[in-house]
């Protein structure tokens, strides 16, 4: 399957990037430590949507109250770091840059840290990392922005943000209660979607939602955000309001991502690359991949995570295992592959 000249998915691309996410989460839902036979999923479904019928309440309640929200959590977490990685590495033309390029992921890191070491709840640790997220990079763009400077002063700045950020969130960890506070603050900075509820997709869904939206909106703009300054003016494109859009939507998926489930490397590197190899450049075609493969994949790395032993696995240590290898295997492709 290839694209065709105008950018755009040929409709069998199109049923598989739609079928790949949802048939991931049908597949997993019955997998775990506690294993549900397909009929007997379908038949808590039915029941769940009817109300009548004999599924045991411990099968009715780790299908709906445990793992259906993270599922739904894994999906949501995967799309918005894979589509924050497209677009950070479309803004910067930087094949390296990733959801954490503005540095909101340190600033979420240590907001939620922070909400642990005042004994916040999981709905004020979420709202804190929120709100650090937003301050990072809020700071980072009064660092780089400015008459004359451009998008190499934001990326610097960035980073400089960002390892402030993670400086703090050692100083966080090192006056922390070494019994209670530090291993709660060190287990959830390794990313886990352990834990999660409806309430807590209530807070953090919107913002990722709202961001995918946008940026699956604007995608046919976001093939001028590589472009020199001179090609994009010639286009008569408001390239501030462009760029401005972009950052803000990608920020805001990423800091809601980050809030929910803790920092998860590699998904906003690695996916947007697999994307470009299978479906190229073009972001008609390049902004829904993302948004399915991330989600399908963080759906199956968190089943693994959560699955292949006793003890939880923090996910960002299993995206690092998969990524890495991974990547390399397709750096050292000459062409990749292409759908």
């Amino acid at each position: 399957m290839r694209r065709g000249a105008s950018g755009k998915l040929p409709p069998l691309a199109i049923a598989l990037l739609i079928v790949f996410p949802i048939a991931a989460a049908c597949a997993t839902l019955g997998m775990g430590r506690m294993q549900i036979e397909p009929g007997q999923l379908i038949a808590a479904v039915m029941q769940k949507i009817t109300g009548e019928g004999d599924v045991p309440k411990t099968v009715m309640m780790t299908v709906f109250n445990v793992r259906l929200p993270r599922i739904l959590l894994a999906l949501l977490t995967g799309a918005g770091l894979s589509l924050s990685g497209c677009a950070f590495q479309s803004l910067f033309a930087n094949p390296l840059a990733t959801p954490d390029t503005l540095g909101v992921a340190s600033g979420s890191c240590f907001g939620a840290a922070l909400g642990i070491l005042l004994g916040f709840g999981f709905i004020g640790i979420q709202t804190t990392s929120f709100l650090f997220g937003a301050i990072a990079v809020a700071l980072t763009y009064i660092a780089g922005s400015g008459k004359g400077k451009g998008l190499s002063s934001i990326v610097l700045s960035g980073i400089m943000i960002g390892s402030l950020f993670s400086a703090l969130v050692s100083l966080v960890k090192f006056t922390a209660d070494s019994e209670t506070q530090l291993p709660a603050i060190t287990y959830w900075l390794m990313g886990s979607l352990e834990g999660t509820g409806y309430d807590n997709l209530v807070y953090g869904a919107p913002p990722v939602l709202v961001g995918c939206v946008v940026l699956f909106l604007i995608r046919w703009r976001m093939n001028l955000l590589p472009l020199t300054e001179d090609e994009i003016r010639s286009s008569g494109m408001n390239i501030a309001a462009l760029r401005g859009t972009t950052i803000v939507a990608a920020t805001m998926m990423t800091a809601s991502c980050v809030s929910m489930c803790g920092q998860v490397g590699w998904v906003g590197l690695l996916v947007p690359h697999v994307c470009r190899m299978m479906f190229g450049s073009n972001h008609l075609s390049l902004v829904p991949a993302s948004i399915s493969i991330g989600a399908g994949f963080m759906v199956i790395v968190d089943t693994v995570a959560r699955a292949a032993t006793a003890a939880e696995i923090p996910i960002s240590i299993l995206t690092a295992i998969i990524g890495a290898p991974f990547f390399i295997t397709l750096m050292r492709r000459s062409g990749g592959w292409r759908l």
